[in-house]
Formats: structure tokens, C-alpha cells, sequence
């Protein structure tokens, strides 16, 4: 099985370069595609599953992941389908069955850094000088439900720590926090949902 994903922005790259081949494994193969942030991706998708479309081959996935950023989801999630049905693609909502669904779909809530909160122990790994137990306060419980923007308390909490004084490198961050993830400890629901949707397509 080939994926081809297609996400916002290279930090996201940065991080599903580390994280998906502990999802997927051997012998599965994936390329992911960055854009210029989610307008772009968004303006881009229709032409590129139609093109996708032309020519899938049978043993080829496709997975959009975009940011909620206080979107509804369900009106992204629609939007995101109807470009696929658009392009003549099966999405996973429109038939579960992993050997007939060609696209997946699927939102980081609020933001992708919400699933690197979901695995504080990564985090710390990466930037040893992070609180010991931030992740117990009121604000962080529930990595998909932070407020004011994931990738702002992200910030916050590595300057506290003394990293990025000059403001978050989000690819560098992404790098080096996404190289220590576990994926079978994430505490955030939509990394999760994402996980198994992967470990669905190829039979994991």
C-alpha cells in the first residue's frame, strides 16, 4: 500500500515523516505533500483529486489533513468530502470497506500541535527542560480542547522552559517533539482517529 498526503504546511510534514512509518510500517510506502497553509490547500484540493482521479492506481490511498482552526467540523468535514465525490473518489465515510475507499479525511483538532500535547512524555524527551507535569493543569487536560491556539500554547510552554525566546520554530519543533511519539499513548481523540484510520487502510 502507497499514501499520499496532503496537509497545510511543512511542520506537518516534518511531523508525519516521524510519525507514520510507526503507524503503517513495512512494507507500506507514503509521500506527503505540504502547502502554503490551509487556504492553499483548500484552493488546490479540487484540481489535485482530480488529477488523483485520472489515474489512482489500485493499491493507492489518499489522506487530507487539514487544521479545524475553529471551523465547524462538520461543514469542513462536508466541504472535504464533496471535493472527493467531485474528483469520482470514494471516501472512507462514503464506504468503510478499506479495500474500496480510496480517500480519507481527516481534521487535527483544533491544530496538529493539539496531538503533540496528547504525548507530554515526547515533548519533554525533545525539550528536557518542559515542566514534569504540565500536563496536569487546568488548560492541558484534554490536548484537543486547549484554548487561544495549540501551536500558541505550545509556545508558551517551551519559553517557560527556555526554549524559542525569539518565538516557535514550528518545524524545527515538529521535528524534534514528532521523532519521540508513541503513537499507541496518544491522549489527544483525533491523532487517535487518525492512527486508526491508517491502521485500517493497511490492515494493522
Amino acid at each position: 500500500m502507497h499514501i499520499e498526503f496532503l496537509v497545510e504546511e511543512p511542520s506537518a510534514e516534518a511531523a508525519l515523516s516521524n510519525i507514520v512509518p510507526r503507524i503503517v510500517g513495512a512494507p507500506h510506502s507514503f509521500a506527503v505533500h505540504p502547502h502554503q497553509g490551509k487556504p492553499n490547500l483548500l484552493r488546490s484540493l479540487p484540481g489535485r483529486l482530480r488529477g488523483y482521479g485520472s489515474w489512482l492506481p489500485r493499491d493507492w490511498r489518499i489522506v487530507v489533513l487539514v487544521d479545524r482552526d475553529r471551523q465547524q467540523c462538520r461543514e469542513l468535514k462536508a466541504t472535504l468530502e464533496q471535493m472527493a465525490r467531485d474528483a469520482g473518489l470514494l471516501t472512507r465515510t462514503a464506504t468503510p470497506l478499506p479495500s474500496r475507499f480510496q480517500v480519507i479525511n481527516r481534521i487535527a483538532i483544533e491544530e496538529l500541535e493539539a496531538w503533540f500535547f496528547g504525548d507530554a512524555e515526547a515533548i519533554r524527551a525533545a525539550y528536557p527542560r518542559v515542566s514534569r507535569t504540565f500536563e496536569r493543569r487546568a488548560g492541558y487536560t484534554d490536548p484537543d480542547a486547549i484554548r487561544g491556539g495549540a501551536w500558541e500554547a505550545l509556545e508558551r510552554v517551551l519559553q517557560r522552559a527556555g526554549y524559542f525566546r525569539g518565538g516557535l520554530a514550528k518545524i524545527e519543533a515538529a521535528a524534534a517533539i514528532s521523532e519521540h511519539m508513541d503513537p499507541g499513548r496518544n491522549r489527544s481523540r483525533s491523532f487517535c482517529v487518525f492512527r486508526d484510520a491508517l491502521m485500517a487502510v493497511v490492515g494493522a
